[in-house]
């Protein structure tokens, strides 16, 4: 039998018998993740009035986001010099304990010490997972297992934060935390059969990367310094979102490969993709919902809706790429970057309060649905070009330049709203950002390029 009829056999459904427990326990695992991180938003204004901690409003979220960044670099550390099995046990296990931590809190530093317990652990897994992926699915079965961890995270955005504010009016808030607690420990008990099959990882990471650690403190730093600037702007947390900026350039060159600064060809093209991606489209949707109410008189349930028909984009185009696995990846990552810079085009028209209101939908869905294109395809690709004992290295890369390059955008139209604009006016800030943005995808698809040669 050829090897080509052998990896045709094996490529059965993420689903068959051999695959099934796998499949379930990491989707589990990524969805409970992503229902908590979006369920938080929702319920944290009655935590932080229970809990008489007002004035520190934003730190659950900034704990928990400099706690992720860490973990999920010195996790791909781990995963590449002993293999994913210990981040794939200590992930869940220091989340659970963050949400148990969370559940239980009577005051705000517990729930800060529960938000970075489950950072530290959601970065942990997350990086993990993508590993097992590469050590367990077959080639043709990576890009339906991509995106079905892209629609775990797309899909609860649907009915997460609707159910959080259920469970907070009706139940309180701590059982959005210990609501979900179970499914942790379950979802782990599916993958221990897969755990104990793994091999133990032998030998060194095939590139020495000295500095790891300072340089994933300082990314932290990096970012959580944007996102405050970003939750806070003014022209004082302006000074704080350059020295973010200085922090993050150099710890970026010892956590990222050589040569993504400068998109050559192969592996550091498709990493900066990745960041493009997520820097466009997040930072144009951290937007939408303020353009809509503010410019153009939306309820706060109405302007949400545009997000809603974006994810269900996102989740669709996310399936279909799983299903054809013969088109080739890098051209989906170019269709991608294209479209989503013309669906962020098009949201430019929406900014004005002549602008007509109704294009949000259709422009939002083109750029949900080029992100499902697009997001999976760059995992797939970056982990076939990735060496085997580099693939932990190269996930925490992936989720490094979406959180950096997410941040800066986002803080980017923190500082534009601050300087020409308000948050009762924003049109000044918005209809720019938007076509700014837009342009980083389209440029991005220019400059985007698969390696010479492929192995």
């Amino acid at each position: 039998m050829t090897l080509e009829t052998t990896e045709t056999a094996e490529a059965g459904s993420l689903w068959s018998g051999r695959y099934r427990a796998t499949t379930i326990g990491m989707t589990m695992l990524v969805t409970i993740a992503a229902f908590e991180h979006l369920g938080v938003s929702t319920a944290m204004p009655s935590m932080v009035a229970d809990l008489h901690g007002e004035a520190l409003y934003s730190w659950p979220f900034t704990a928990f986001l400099a706690a992720s960044v860490m973990a999920t670099v010195l996790s791909g550390r781990l995963s590449d010099r002993l293999g994913p099995v210990p981040a794939l046990l200590a992930g869940p296990a220091l989340f659970l304990a963050g949400l148990v931590a969370a559940g239980v809190a009577n005051g705000m530093p517990t729930l800060l010490a529960g938000r970075v317990l489950q950072g530290l652990g959601l970065g942990t897994q997350t990086v993990a997972i993508y590993v097992l992926v590469a050590l367990v699915y077959p080639s043709r079965r990576r890009p339906a297992a991509f995106g079905l961890l892209a629609a775990a995270w797309v899909v609860p955005s649907l009915v997460g934060p609707t159910a959080a504010g259920l469970i907070t009016e009706h139940v309180g808030w701590r059982w959005v935390f210990l609501g979900i607690a179970p499914f942790a420990v379950l979802g782990v008990l599916l993958l221990l059969p897969t755990i104990r099959s793994l091999p133990t990882a032998e030998g060194a990471p095939s590139t020495v990367r000295r500095g790891i650690a300072p340089a994933a403190v300082a990314t932290a730093f990096g970012i959580s310094a944007l996102s405050w600037a970003a939750q806070h702007p003014s022209l004082g947390t302006l000074w704080l979102g350059v020295a973010g900026v200085a922090a993050l350039v150099p710890a970026l060159r010892v956590l990222l490969p050589r040569g993504t600064f400068t998109a050559r060809p192969g592996l550091p093209a498709t990493v900066l993709a990745r960041g493009v991606l997520a820097g466009a489209f997040f930072g144009v949707e951290a937007y939408v919902p303020l353009t809509l109410t503010a410019v153009h008189g939306f309820s706060p349930a109405l302007a949400g809706l545009p997000l809603t028909v974006g994810a269900c984009g996102w989740a669709a185009a996310s399936h279909w790429q799983g299903r054809y696995v013969d088109i080739p990846r890098d051209r989906l990552i170019r269709l991608g970057l294209t479209t989503l810079g013309l669906g962020l085009a098009g949201m430019a028209l929406i900014g004005p309060d002549w602008g007509l209101a109704w294009l949000v939908l259709p422009c939002w869905l083109v750029a949900g649905t080029s992100m499902g294109l697009a997001y999976p395809s760059i995992s797939v690709l970056s982990l076939d070009y990735a060496a085997p004992r580099d693939r932990g290295f190269v996930s925490a890369a992936l989720q490094v330049s979406d959180m950096t390059m997410a941040a800066i955008m986002v803080g980017l139209g923190g500082v534009m709203l601050t300087t020409f604009a308000s948050t009762a006016h924003p049109t000044a800030a918005i209809v720019p950002l938007n076509l700014l943005l837009a342009t980083v995808a389209l440029v991005g698809a220019l400059v985007f390029r698969p390696a010479r040669e492929r192995s």
